[in-house]
């Protein structure tokens, strides 16, 4: 089932072009929540500690991010978290299971952006429960603030891995699957109401609903062609997919969803999506309280035109 149509984001956020010579390799990719139009992204391996926020309204850089005191070994991914900190994953392993263990390191998203920036950031080793593999697809719930993890495997052996609740940074952090994924996923991302989850591969992409936990497949999504696709991200209107690629002067471009794949409306939700009080709930959904309403009121009006007539009938057979 296709879920997405590029033409439709025609009437949305729009796609841009990447015009810093340094961004080379962009891998990952995230939506700011702090500055409107704003897009963090990062280079694969060979580039350094750097994080950049790109300006969706000109491709231009304006703000460089140095993590102080990382040597970075594969970065593959980036997401935001529900209190605005940004997480970047050297979670990449090319050789499938050599690296026991990878690492993210989270930072405040900065308040100003302008020119370079040197922030501390916290560093988290994580291992997986059933060993070492290669991984590019680093998501934050954008709810619960719990950290998950695709891996990327073919022939079926790839999985969704979810991190303790909480990450340690004094100890491992252990992810454990949660989910199979069937296909060599290259990047995900959360919808910002947390309801939805998208993975996406080179050529393909599949959108999920998010329930307790996990994801319930719902079909493939729209893709684009790009020379070596590798991220992708919501934007911040929440129905419109950006999508990146590798290559110098990359770019981003815009997919809006539609149908099961986009986040339900204000007026209308899903029947467990996700609340403020963690990835799930089974609370009723307002069309389901419209119904009750509606049934309710109907029943009250019957009962009133029922007695109405008994006393008109009474009366008359009295008279």
């Amino acid at each position: 089932m296709t879920a997405a149509s590029p033409a439709a984001a025609e009437d949305g956020p729009q796609g841009f072009t990447i015009r810093d010579s340094r961004i080379t390799e962009s891998s990952g990719l995230a939506a700011s929540r702090a500055h409107k139009g704003i897009y963090w992204t990062h280079n694969d391996s060979d580039d350094g500690p750097y994080v950049y926020a790109v300006d969706s309204r000109t491709g231009k850089t304006v703000s460089r991010v140095t993590l102080n005191g990382i040597k970075p070994r594969d970065v593959e991914g980036i997401s935001i978290g529900p209190d605005g900190d940004v997480y970047v994953g050297d979670i990449g392993d090319n050789l499938d299971g050599q690296w026991l263990e990878v690492w993210i390191y989270r930072f405040p998203e900065p308040k100003r952006l302008s020119g370079d920036v040197t922030v501390n950031p916290t560093r988290y080793t994580v291992r997986y429960a059933d060993g070492p593999r290669n991984a590019e697809s680093l998501m934050v719930h954008p709810r619960t603030g719990r950290v998950y993890i695709a891996s990327k495997s073919g022939k079926g052996k790839g999985g969704l891995y979810a991190g303790p609740e909480k990450l340690n940074p004094e100890g491992v952090n252990t992810f454990s699957r949660v989910a199979k994924v069937d296909f060599e996923a290259t990047d995900g991302a959360f919808s910002p109401d947390g309801s939805r989850l998208v993975l996406r591969g080179y050529f393909s992409a599949y959108g999920y609903k998010w329930r307790d936990g996990k994801p319930e497949k719902i079909g493939s999504v729209s893709v684009p062609l790009q020379r070596q696709g590798e991220s992708v991200t919501f934007a911040p209107d929440g129905r419109t997919l950006m999508y990146g690629s590798e290559g110098a002067s990359s770019g981003v471009e815009p997919v809006r969803l539609s149908g099961e794949a986009a986040p339900p409306s204000d007026d209308k939700s899903d029947s467990k999506s996700p609340s403020k009080g963690g990835d799930g709930d089974n609370g009723s959904s307002d069309d389901d309280n419209r119904t009750l309403t509606l049934g309710g009121a109907t029943f009250i009006a019957a009962l009133v035109v029922w007695f109405g007539l008994r006393r008109l009938f009474t009366r008359n057979r009295r008279n």
